[in-house]
C-alpha cells in the first residue's frame, strides 16, 4: 500500500539522524547545523515544504547540508516525464532527503547521498510511483582503504535485496556521475538507482531505507580517520580546483538539480550542494608522479570490493 505519510516520516527522521551524527563527529568543532524550515507559497500548480539543515565555516565541514523537501504539483515537470512520456501531465508528489558534505581538510573526501520517492496520479488511472537515490564519494587525495570501505558498506546495504544489485547499481553510479564534456569521472562512485519499482512498493521502500540508513556508516568513519591529517596551501588549492568538477557536474549534468528547479523546489536548498570555495584553471594538469596526479589513478571505474 502506498503511504505518503510513511514516506515522509522516514525521510524527516533520516534527516534528523544524519544531522545528529555529523554534529557528534564534529563535536569539538563547536559548529552546529542551522535548521531552516521553508514553506512554498501555494500556487494553482505547485505547493511544497521542507527543511534545510546546513553548517558552514566549521573546522571539520566547510559546508555540509542535509535537506528534506516535499513538493506537489499539477503536472510532472519535463525532467521527470522525459523517459516516461505516458505520465506527462499527471499530478505528482515528490519527496526525499539530499545530503552533501564538503570537509575543510583536503584529505577528507566530499560525499553525496540522496534518497527520494515520486508518486504520479491521474483520475481513472492506477497511481504510478518509483524510488531513486544512492551515494557517491569524491576524494581529492585518495586512500584505497577508504574507497573500499565506502563501497563495502554500499554492497552490504543492498545484500538482503539480491546479490546482483550492488554490481548493477555501482555500474549505474559510474555511468551517471561522469562528466561527458571532459570524459572524466567525478569521483570513485558508489551506488545509484532511479525509476525503481520492481518487486513492489514495500520492497522498494525497504531498499531505499537501507541505502539512506547506510550513508553515515559509509562516510563518517572516513572523515574521522582523515580529519587531523596535516595539510597546507598546496592541498587546499588542489581541493578547490577539483571542486570545480563537482560544480560542473551539478550544474550541467545532474537530473536532480534540474528536477528540483523545474518542480518549484527551494533554490537555496537545491544549490546547497555547491562547495563554498572553488577554483578553475585553464588546461591545468598535475605534475607526473605528484600526490595530485595520484587522483587520476582511482578515477577509472573498477571493482573495489
Amino acid at each position: 500500500m502506498i503511504d505518503p505519510l510513511a514516506l515522509r516520516g522516514f525521510f524527516t527522521d533520516l534527516q534528523t539522524r544524519l544531522v545528529a551524527a555529523a554534529e557528534a563527529l564534529a563535536d569539538d568543532d563547536g559548529a552546529r547545523f542551522r535548521s531552516d524550515p521553508w514553506q512554498k507559497a501555494a500556487t494553482q500548480a505547485l505547493s511544497g515544504d521542507g527543511r534545510t539543515c546546513i553548517v558552514e565555516g566549521g573546522a571539520v565541514f566547510e559546508r555540509a547540508g542535509v535537506a528534506f523537501s516535499h513538493v506537489r504539483g499539477d503536472a510532472l515537470p519535463p525532467s521527470a516525464s522525459a523517459r516516461r512520456p505516458e505520465l506527462a501531465g499527471r499530478a505528482f508528489e515528490a519527496m526525499g532527503v539530499s545530503a552533501v558534505f564538503h570537509p575543510a581538510n583536503p584529505y577528507c573526501p566530499t560525499a553525496h547521498m540522496n534518497v527520494r520517492a515520486l508518486l504520479a496520479t491521474s483520475d481513472g488511472e492506477a497511481p504510478a510511483w518509483w524510488f531513486g537515490g544512492g551515494m557517491d564519494l569524491t576524494p581529492y587525495y585518495p586512500f584505497v582503504e577508504d574507497i573500499r570501505h565506502f563501497h563495502g558498506v554500499c554492497r552490504d546495504a543492498l545484500e538482503a535485496f539480491g546479490g546482483e544489485l550492488y554490481p548493477r547499481f555501482k555500474q549505474s553510479c559510474d555511468a551517471y556521475f561522469f562528466l561527458k564534456h571532459r570524459a572524466e569521472a567525478r569521483g570513485v562512485g558508489g551506488i545509484f538507482f532511479d525509476d525503481l519499482s520492481e518487486g513492489g512498493f514495500e520492497r522498494c521502500f525497504a531498499l531505499t531505507r537501507a541505502v539512506g540508513n547506510a550513508f553515515a556508516d559509509a562516510y563518517l568513519p572516513i572523515v574521522e580517520r582523515r580529519r587531523e591529517t596535516p595539510f597546507g596551501e598546496r592541498e587546499r588549492d588542489f581541493q578547490a580546483y577539483r571542486r570545480g568538477r563537482y560544480v560542473e557536474f551539478n550544474l550541467v549534468c545532474d537530473r536532480g538539480t534540474l528536477f528540483g528547479l523545474q518542480s518549484g523546489g527551494r533554490t537555496e536548498s537545491i544549490l546547497m550542494s555547491l562547495p563554498p570555495i572553488v577554483k578553475w584553471r585553464y588546461d591545468w594538469h598535475p605534475q607526473p608522479g605528484s600526490p595530485e596526479a595520484q587522483l587520476a589513478e582511482v578515477l577509472t571505474p573498477r571493482n573495489w570490493v
